[in-house]
């Protein structure tokens, strides 16, 4: 008989770096850390993550850039695990 104590399967977890650049990197208060992520999360879950723990970052979300290993990325897609994810804010020329 199972037993009812049982408990529920733990997502496979991945640890990706994750870089701020400019004033991101004074809101959260890093340059860069690493965040614990379920394997086979999106940008847009990473993001979701990082709103919770730094709020005021979530008022550039309209305005923010992501990179996955150097490349732009999307919001929907997935993070490799040991990812290095970047966030920044718009790039201006000058």
């Amino acid at each position: 008989m199972p037993s009812s104590n049982a408990a529920a399967p733990v997502p496979d977890i991945m640890t990706v770096r994750v870089l701020f650049f400019g004033p991101l990197a004074g809101l959260t208060g890093a340059a860069s850390l690493e965040m614990d992520l379920p394997q086979g999360a999106t940008i847009a879950q990473l993001l979701a993550q990082a709103f919770l723990q730094w709020p005021a970052l979530r008022n550039w979300d309209s305005q923010l850039l992501t990179a996955i290993n150097l490349a732009y990325a999307r919001r929907d897609e997935v993070i490799p695990p040991g990812a290095e994810v970047a966030i920044m804010p718009p790039v201006q020329g000058g």
